[in-house]
């Protein structure tokens, strides 16, 4: 039997599947910090709700990867500190994200936990790897809906020129 035909568990990563899941649980605990800031900054509560959905994605991550890595003899990046709470109205206005920034900064941040998961899929050779961060990629693509459409209601939503109609063209005789 060779070594990649048991079960999957069992299976070693390769250095790039290693790394990947060691800097995505890196990644996640810098997210956890981050929107736990960021909900301090939060004054609309369906953002705020949000912001707990995806700290719980996170802290989702963070355990099970650090689970797969504490398998394989591999150390975990450490966990950072909590934050201290802070209420917004103790936040001066000039140093206070606006919700329209935090929306943008989320979806932002889903939009790049997208294209982080599906390279990770590309590269792996564990199925259970790859079935994982497809897993984490619809949790992220749904969450990033969700902030989307939050932001349309609330007029928060700045979109690109948009071409509302094409210019026709000229037909040229020859």
């Amino acid at each position: 039997m060779g070594v990649l035909s048991g079960k999957q568990k069992n299976e070693p990563l390769h250095f790039g599947e290693a790394y990947d899941v060691w800097q995505f649980s890196m990644v996640a605990k810098g997210c956890v910090s981050a929107n736990r800031a960021l909900s301090y900054h939060a004054g609309d509560k369906d953002l705020k709700s949000i912001i707990g959905d995806i700290i719980n994605q996170a802290e989702l991550e963070i355990a099970e990867c650090d689970e797969i890595l504490v398998h394989n003899g591999i150390v975990p990046f450490p966990d950072l500190p909590d934050r201290p709470e802070a209420k917004l109205e103790d936040i001066p206005i000039g140093a206070r994200f606006t919700d329209v920034e935090i929306a943008a900064m989320i979806s932002t941040d889903m939009a790049a936990g997208l294209v982080a998961c599906s390279q990770i899929m590309g590269k792996c050779i564990r199925e259970d790897i790859g079935a994982l961060f497809a897993k984490y990629h619809a949790t992220k693509a749904a969450i990033g809906l969700k902030a989307l459409r939050l932001s349309k209601e609330k007029g928060w939503l700045v979109p690109p020129p948009l071409q509302l109609a094409r210019p026709q063209e000229e037909e040229t005789t020859k």
